[in-house]
């Protein structure tokens, strides 16, 4: 834009401001001569914007309640909760309406608003009752949003650090409980993800990128419900390439935890077929992963 433009623009600007306090001087001026109307005209001139009013904390809070659990209108609820917290900042019913938001965000499924909510929550109320359970209202929020296994499992991730948050900070509030056997749904969400993995580098022939994968779920995720099929591909794995040690092993490790499972069966076969019997090394990783968490006791006293 050129100086000369701007300096147009400035000059109507300042023109336009000293017409306005022209008229608000003769106005000013024109009152005393107004006679019996010069108070209303003043009170009109003078008056403040009435047209914002402030509705009491208690009775907006209340007015939340009543659409969320009467009309189930948690949309409506959420804009309640949140306009005590405009009006009333430093009020203990801002506190609650917080708290209440990010509930009734989570109900309708905006989960990024619950987290947003419930974070502030935390954030500004750490030592209240009731962060514990705006700590799991975030947990809740990521692990609702936990994808099916052919995709990126970040959202499992994040689902399974902030569990993990509200078993550490809460161990003995009512939600850890709850906290834990999410936890458990999620790793083995994550345990499923290395599962297809691996049985496709099995099926391209790629068997230490598979081996790779299902050593990932005996090492860490012993307790999902894919630690047999992973023992049985490890077994598969390890045949194919020879390493009969750790086959043998894996066999053992199966049969020795899960006597009664299908895959125990077929790893049996695999190793039999080989000419050789299950056999445990307890120097083997797969040994110790389950040596270390003692399922082997666990299972076997089943």
């Amino acid at each position: 834009m050129s100086v000369q433009i701007l300096t147009r623009r400035l000059r109507g600007l300042l023109a336009s401001t000293r017409r306005l306090q022209l008229a608000a001087s003769l106005v000013v001026l024109a009152l005393p001569l107004s006679g019996c109307g010069t108070g209303a005209l003043w009170d009109k001139f003078m008056a403040k914007d009435d047209t914002f009013n402030e509705e009491p904390a208690d009775k907006l809070y209340n007015e939340g309640l009543y659409l969320m659990n009467e009309r189930h209108d948690n949309k409506a609820a959420s804009k309640k909760f949140e306009e005590v917290d405009r009006q009333h900042p430093y009020s203990d019913w801002a506190r609650k309406s917080l708290l209440m938001s990010a509930y009734a965000f989570y109900n309708q499924g905006d989960y990024d608003s619950c987290i947003g909510a419930a974070s502030r929550y935390v954030t500004l109320h750490p030592g209240s009752p009731d962060a514990a359970y705006a700590q799991y209202l975030i947990a809740a929020s990521h692990y609702d949003q936990i994808p099916d296994i052919s995709r990126d499992q970040g959202r499992t991730e994040k689902a399974i650090a902030a569990l993990e948050e509200v078993v550490r900070k809460y161990p003995n509030s009512e939600y850890s409980v709850s906290a834990k056997a999410k936890m458990e749904g999620a790793r083995d969400q994550l345990a499923g993800k290395e599962m297809d993995i691996g049985r496709y580098y099995l099926q391209k022939r790629d068997y230490i990128a598979g081996i790779n994968r299902f050593k990932t779920v005996v090492t860490q995720y012993q307790t999902t419900r894919h630690v047999e099929e992973a023992l049985a591909r490890l077994t598969e794995a390890y045949m194919s390439i020879g390493q009969v040690g750790e086959a043998q092993t894996a066999a053992a490790v199966l049969g020795h935890n899960f006597p009664d499972s299908k895959w125990y069966k077929d790893a049996y076969n695999l190793v039999k077929a080989g000419g050789y019997e299950p056999e445990e090394n307890k120097g083997s990783y797969i040994s110790q992963a389950f040596k270390k968490i003692g399922l082997g006791s666990l299972v076997s006293s089943q």
